[in-house]
């Protein structure tokens, strides 16, 4: 019975056992909010979450308080105006 179960669930993806990484991916959070959205919503809603960043986690109020941006009208603009401030690359592990 239990072949039956995990044939019609399809494959099983096991993790790794490499180190684990801090924060949640961006992409999680943007989810989250709804557009166009000021960033003082943003920061009141979201703004104690730690993201994913090249240089390890990072809060996103943090973050938020570095850009110039005061509204994000699209979920890429949002998305832009954090990785102007984060920068792009590999997430390290710790």
């Amino acid at each position: 019975m239990a072949d039956e179960d995990e044939e019609e669930s399809g494959p099983v993806v096991e993790l790794g056992e490499g180190e684990s990484v801090e924060g949640v991916p961006l992409a999680q959070v943007t989810s989250r909010l709804h557009f166009g959205i000021e960033k003082s919503e943003v920061v009141r809603r979201e703004g104690d979450v730690t993201i994913r960043t090249p240089e390890g986690g990072r809060e996103l109020g943090d973050v938020l308080e570095a850009s110039d941006e005061t509204y994000f009208p699209t979920r890429q603009e949002f998305e832009a105006a954090v990785r102007d401030v984060v920068g792009t690359g590999p997430v390290p592990t710790e």
